[in-house]
């Protein structure tokens, strides 16, 4: 009921709140984007999950469920106990090349990779998602696009069989590629929705040009590509879709800009050195799963809301799984504000400021994570709130269920022992699979090198 009244709120008050929640992107004299933008709220409401920790159980069940699998099978060593591991080299996670058959080792690639037919099944993976974005659906019910050519050098009137002029198609789209490609982006790629862009099968990598905006959009999988190298666009007039195109301010060379969009999911993606974020989910942005991604070499890494006045991102939900933390990162893995936050199962092996931060009470999950604090005695804190004082960050939700710290690394819990307004019950939620198994659930993090007639 309560859930319903602010929904009522919102929707209410949303006409004399449309310019803030777009201010920074687009060109406010476009009707276009006000249309998007009230279409966009509208499902950023019916995504909101009111009990997000049915999302998380079932998260953690499957997570679970997969490694009772996996260790049925005890031929393949996957170096998996991590925690008794002396030298340095051991513990920054740094992996043998694999060279043995197809392991699957967490339960969203389980769904669908070690499969040899993935090829001819691609779009499988629409039914592979969990956590917060588990609905997204991508372009499963399109045909499939392919990409036969890496050059992006007309924004107003994008060349066929180019990544641009897939994506700003209006129908849905599963969008492949013909071979490796090398893809500078002369301007932002503003991506329609109903959009799968998938990099099994290539090498392809976005990078040393523009990045990709999911802005007033739903249903968007990214899958299997790298990027890396991401500048500032300088604005001007792009186009946004088949029938429209419109003036766009400066960017600010984000790798993936989530702007007010539902149900993305990004997985499987290697990202590093962008100009501003590795990712960036704003302006009432909700049911995202990011999973099996590798960062590394960057400042700002994920942010998770991106103002302290804008209070609908307090329908934000997100999941963060099976990510690697690698090499050279600093900060912000994730940095959020206001929403509903699950870190789960992730492998944190460098940061120097710190780990996770936020301000603005976001509800922070933390569970089953590996935490590698770096040697400066000054950064073993893996929680950042120095964004508000100790008598208002007490309150808020940040618990750690399962974690493994190494190196002296410790995470500042906050809030009440259960979270009374979440309503968790013990007996229903099930556990995270123990950190020490970490490092086998993120061992095939980033993007795949994928063959056909093989599992990836």
């Amino acid at each position: 009921m309560e859930i319903n009244k602010l929904r009522l709120v919102f929707f209410f008050s949303f006409a004399t709140l449309i310019p803030s929640l777009w201010a920074d992107i687009a060109d406010q004299s476009d009707e276009f984007w006000k249309q998007r933008a009230e279409e966009a709220w509208r499902r950023t409401l019916a995504a909101y999950e009111p009990s997000p920790e049915n999302v998380t159980n079932h998260l953690n069940y499957n997570v679970n469920m997969a490694l009772e699998k996996d260790r049925s099978n005890e031929a393949i060593d996957l170096d998996d106990d991590d925690s008794s591991n002396s030298t340095r080299r051991s513990l920054r996670g740094k992996h043998k090349k694999y060279t043995g058959p197809c392991r699957a080792t967490n339960p969203i690639d389980r769904c669908w990779r070690c499969q040899p037919n993935w090829a001819d099944n691609r779009k499988k993976l629409a039914e592979c998602a969990l956590g917060f974005g588990h609905k997204t659906q991508g372009g499963k019910d399109g045909r499939f696009y392919v990409v036969t050519d890496n050059s992006d050098n007309n924004v107003m009137d994008p060349k066929p069989g180019t990544l641009r002029h897939a994506v700003i198609q209006k129908e849905p789209l599963w969008i492949i590629f013909d071979r490796d490609m090398n893809i500078k982006l002369s301007a932002e790629l503003i991506v329609q929705s109903k959009k799968t862009i998938d990099g099994r099968g290539a090498n392809v990598h976005i990078a040393y040009g523009c990045g990709i905006t999911l802005q007033f959009v739903e249903h968007v999988i990214i899958h299997s590509i790298h990027i890396h190298h991401i500048v500032n666009s300088q604005g001007g007039l792009i186009r946004d879709s088949v029938d429209h195109y419109g003036y766009r301010a400066l960017g600010d060379g984000d790798g993936v800009n989530v702007f007010g969009s539902s149900n993305i999911w990004l997985d499987h993606i290697s990202m590093s050195e962008c100009q501003d974020g590795l990712i960036d989910a704003i302006q009432g942005s909700t049911a995202i799963t990011i999973s099996n991604c590798h960062f590394t070499h960057h400042n700002d890494v994920i942010l998770l809301g991106a103002s302290d006045t804008y209070d609908r991102d307090q329908f934000m939900q997100v999941t963060v799984a099976f990510n690697h933390f690698g090499k050279e990162l600093i900060q912000r893995m994730p940095r959020c504000r206001w929403g509903f936050f699950h870190v789960v199962n992730n492998d944190y092996t460098h940061w120097k400021m710190y780990a996770i931060g936020g301000s603005m009470h976001p509800t922070i999950i933390s569970q089953g994570n590996r935490f590698i604090a770096p040697d400066d005695p000054k950064a073993k804190e893996i929680t950042n709130r120095n964004y508000a004082p100790e008598s208002e960050w007490s309150k808020w939700i940040w618990r750690s269920e399962g974690d493994l710290f190494m190196n002296g690394a410790h995470f500042r819990v906050s809030g009440p022992p259960t979270p009374l307004r979440l309503n968790f019950n013990k007996l229903d939620m099930i556990k995270a699979k123990p950190a020490t198994f970490v490092r086998r659930l993120t061992r095939f993090a980033g993007a795949l090198d994928c063959k056909k007639g093989v599992g990836c």
